[in-house]
């Protein structure tokens, strides 16, 4: 697999790989010959933003390492309708095999990526981070992930294992904000420590046990203000619920450190983008 990508990103191109294969491209294999050649240029087929090209050339190499992968645009770069953003020469077996692969994950990533972008713009001269959540792609979060990052987004958590965040069912499942509180802390596992909360009444809650980041589920944009107010200096605030590209600069300017979107990774529409070759088939090399 490509070295310069992280063991779980491999992991996840592989896969890919081996579900869209499975034993063998019958039809490809059985109409284009082994020595046979292509030359293609992957096209962006609306504006926005390019995430995803590293992975695009690992599904490919993986397939073949001569097949040759060149970017045309940078990584996160803004892109118009028609741009080239690559091309690819090579084995043609192996580029017509992952042609659908490797644009499955340039589109996907290069979508979130796009989206991202454009919540970032929307909180442009305010202190607000755009965050990530987990409802990502099952088995792709580190992919979806990574196209937020280069979208301009954070990310948040990777997963359960990582941080500690006591949302609303911990809570009514242990009785209190309190006992939850003091349940993880007895628990000692270093974990930094977030708290849902629905009302001022769980942020003073939250604030009195200490807890230094605290999310602002659902809350209308007055009741975040309050909530910015009492918190100033003791605690980070996260805002997060149906936060829309409409209301999310006045979120912002609530004064609130993060805004967590699931959007990003669940709705962000996949970026049209196609691969065109510059031959209508395969050149044969005969000897």
């Amino acid at each position: 697999m490509n070295n310069y990508l992280p063991s779980d990103i491999n992991s996840c191109i592989k896969r890919a790989l081996e579900e869209d294969i499975g034993n063998g491209d019958a039809t490809t294999d059985s109409i284009v010959p082994e020595t046979a050649t292509l030359r293609g240029r992957i096209i962006a087929k609306q504006d926005g933003v390019v995430a995803g090209l590293d992975i695009a050339e690992a599904v490919f190499l993986e397939l073949n390492k001569q097949v040759s992968f060149k970017s045309v645009v940078t990584e996160g770069s803004e892109v118009k309708n028609k741009a080239v953003l690559a091309t690819v020469e090579g084995c043609a077996r192996a580029l017509l095999t992952g042609e659908r692969t490797a644009l499955n994950f340039l589109g996907r990533m290069s979508g979130i990526a796009t989206l991202t972008r454009q919540f970032v713009k929307a909180v442009e001269g305010t202190d607000a981070q755009i965050l990530d959540t987990r409802k990502t792609a099952p088995g792709l979060r580190v992919v979806d992930k990574l196209a937020v990052s280069r979208g301009g987004g954070n990310n948040h958590r990777s997963g359960l294992f990582d941080m500690i965040l006591i949302k609303d069912n911990h809570i009514d499942f242990a009785g209190s904000i309190t006992a939850a509180v003091q349940r993880a802390r007895a628990a000692s596992t270093n974990l930094e420590i977030e708290v849902e909360t629905r009302n001022l009444a769980d942020v003073n809650e939250a604030l009195t046990l200490g807890v230094k980041r605290i999310l602002l589920d659902n809350m209308t944009i007055d009741t975040m203000k309050q909530a910015v107010t009492v918190a100033a200096g003791r605690a980070q605030l996260e805002a997060s619920g149906n936060i829309t590209l409409e209301n999310v600069f006045d979120v912002a300017r609530t004064g609130v450190d993060f805004i967590s979107i699931g959007a990003l990774t669940h709705s962000a529409k996949v970026f049209d983008v196609s691969l065109e070759w510059s031959e209508n088939v395969a050149t044969e090399t005969r000897t």
